[in-house]
C-alpha cells in the first residue's frame, strides 16, 4: 500500500522471544537422532541456523532475509504423521510473543507427532500491514514447496494464529491463491492456502472501523507511539473474504477476554457455520488474553485437549498412507 509513513523503533512490549540463540551454520551438517532423519535434501533458502542441542532449525523465508523465518520443532523417534502446523504468535503488530505462543505451542505439537514451524513474521515501526500477511503466505508456501525434503504431506498443512497471529491467519486464507505457475521462485508457484486453520482469541476486528472512523490497529499501534491511519488497513478484515476460502477451522477463545472482544470470533464462527463450512468453536467463560495453551489454568487447560480431539478426528496425528508415484 502507498502512503505510509515513517515510524519509530518499537519497545518490544509483551515479547518474549526465543531464548535460545542458535549455533553453528548448518550447511552440510546434519544433527544426531531427529534432525539427521527429517533433514532436508533441497531446502533453498537452505537452513539459516541451528541448534543440535535443542534439536531446532531455523530457516529464511526469502534468501538473504534475516527477519523473517520459520523455526522447525521435529517430531521424535519416527512418531511424524506427516501433517504440519505453521505457528504465528501475537503481540498486537508491536511484539512476538515467540515462547508462550510459539515455542510451547510447537511443542505440544511435536509430541503427538505433527512437525511444527514457529513463524517470525515481520512486525512494528517499519512493517505495518499487510507486510506480516504476505510472511504468513509465503510460510504456507515455502513449507508445501519444501514438503518433501521438510518430511511432511504438502495437503496435510495447517496454519494456527493467536492474538494477532489469529488475524494474520485468517487473513491469509482470505488473500489466498494457488500460485504464479510462471514464477521463477518455486515457492511462489505454490498455494498459500492451508489445509486446515486453528484461531486462538484471534483479533479479528483489529482493523474494522467504528463509528468514530478509527481502530483497534491503529489504537494500539498509537499506544506504541506509532502513527497509523486507520482508513489504510479498514480492507484487512477476514471476514470479508475468509469464509469463501476457509478450510476446516478450530476457534477458541473466552467470553471475558479483556483486550480482544469475543465478538468477532462470534462473528466468524457464525459466518462459517451459515456457509457450512467445517468449523468448532470453544468458549470459556473467564480467562485473560494471552492464555497460551491454558498453563496452570484448570478450565482453560481443557482447551489444547478439545484441539487434540478436532486434529484427531481429522486424522492429523495419524500417518496417511501416500499414493504410488
Amino acid at each position: 500500500m502507498s502512503g505510509r509513513v515513517s515510524r519509530p523503533s518499537v519497545a518490544r512490549g509483551r515479547s518474549i522471544l526465543m531464548a535460545a540463540v542458535f549455533g553453528a551454520i548448518a550447511a552440510g551438517f546434519l544433527a544426531q537422532g531427529v534432525l539427521a532423519q527429517a533433514a532436508p535434501a533441497a531446502v533453498s533458502p537452505p537452513i539459516t541456523s541451528q541448534d543440535d542441542f535443542l534439536q531446532t532449525r531455523r530457516y529464511a523465508l526469502r534468501a538473504g532475509d534475516d527477519e523473517t523465518s520459520l523455526t522447525l520443532f521435529a517430531p521424535q523417534n519416527g512418531r511424524r504423521s506427516g501433517a504440519a502446523v505453521i505457528i504465528a504468535p501475537g503481540g498486537g503488530y508491536v511484539a512476538l510473543a515467540a515462547n508462550l505462543e510459539g515455542r510451547q505451542v510447537a511443542d505440544w505439537f511435536a509430541a503427538r507427532g505433527v512437525t511444527a514451524f514457529v513463524l517470525k513474521y515481520r512486525y512494528g515501526s517499519s512493517h505495518p500491514l499487510p507486510q506480516p500477511i504476505e510472511d504468513g503466505e509465503r510460510a504456507v508456501r515455502y513449507v508445501r514447496a519444501n514438503a518433501q525434503a521438510l518430511g511432511v504431506d504438502p495437503d496435510r498443512i495447517g496454519l494456527m494464529g493467536f492474538s494477532a497471529g489469529g488475524h494474520l491467519a485468517a487473513m491469509t486464507v482470505s488473500l489466498s491463491d494457488s500460485g504464479n505457475p510462471a514464477a521463477a521462485d518455486a515457492v511462489e508457484r505454490v498455494s498459500s492456502r492451508p489445509d486446515y486453520l486453528v484461531l486462538a482469541y484471534p483479533w479479528l476486528e483489529a482493523t474494522t472501523l467504528n463509528a468514530e472512523g478509527g481502530s483497534e490497529y491503529c489504537r494500539f499501534a498509537r499506544i506504541a507511539r506509532l502513527e497509523c491511519n486507520p482508513q489504510d488497513y479498514a480492507a484487512y478484515t477476514p471476514l470479508l473474504g475468509v469464509v469463501a476460502k476457509a478450510p476446516a477451522t478450530f476457534i477458541y477463545h473466552t467470553t471475558d477476554d479483556a483486550l480482544v472482544p469475543v465478538q468477532g470470533s462470534v462473528a466468524l464462527y457464525s459466518a462459517l457455520a451459515t456457509a457450512g463450512k467445517d468449523v468448532e468453536m470453544h468458549l470459556f467463560a473467564h480467562g485473560s488474553h494471552g492464555s497460551g495453551m491454558g498453563g496452570a489454568d484448570p478450565a482453560l487447560s481443557l482447551w489444547p485437549q478439545a484441539l487434540e480431539a478436532w486434529l484427531r478426528a481429522r486424522g492429523y496425528f495419524s500417518k496417511q498412507a501416500q499414493p504410488a508415484s
